[in-house]
């Protein structure tokens, strides 16, 4: 695995620890689909089933993974699995993609299948992102420059930030420069 994974799959980690315990559980997974689905559009639930859903697939995905069957994943666990199984064609799709589809809906608030910038500003502040970085971010991932992110570019964004060793792909930037402090 690519120093670049490492770095992305490391602030993912942290991300989803919402209890901040150094090990994500079920209920941090639980607590990633409250997050998504509190934003505006989340409650719908066209929008919140999948997600909570798919968060689920992805629990289940780790799980399986649970080398001391403990019902925690370190964060050596958690880079393993996103190499080895989260990341895997079938389980990509059925867990990140389902998500990043949802959730492309819910932070779509004017309606009209793009992020405009103001949303995706927005975007950034619900999920907890240091919105620091968000002009930065949505400029690399409005790869045709028309000043919006449309459902391709984002899935787009999403699939360089989990599958790319590009240390330089526009979607590494996703949740903002992949140097980040700890």
């Amino acid at each position: 695995m690519s120093d670049a994974k490492d770095r992305k799959f490391t602030i993912l980690f942290d991300w989803f620890d919402r209890t901040g315990d150094g090990y994500l559980t079920s209920e941090d997974l639980r607590g990633m689909a409250d997050l998504f689905t509190s934003l505006p559009g989340g409650a719908d639930p066209g929008n919140a089933e999948p997600v909570r859903a798919a968060f689920g697939d992805w629990w289940r995905l780790l799980e399986a993974g649970d080398t001391d069957s403990d019902g925690r994943i370190t964060r050596e666990e958690f880079i393993d699995l996103m190499k080895s199984s989260v990341t895997a064609p079938g389980n990509f799709e059925a867990a990140v993609i389902r998500i990043a589809d949802a959730f492309m809906r819910v932070v779509d608030t004017s309606g009209d299948g793009s992020l405009a910038f103001d949303e995706y500003v927005r975007m950034y502040e619900g999920l907890g992102i240091d919105p620091t970085h968000s002009g930065d971010a949505f400029r690399r991932l409005d790869r045709d420059g028309d000043g919006k992110i449309g459902k391709e570019e984002f899935r787009a964004a999403i699939t360089e930030f989990y599958l790319s060793d590009d240390e330089n792909a526009p979607g590494n930037w996703l949740l903002g420069p992949l140097t980040q402090p700890a």
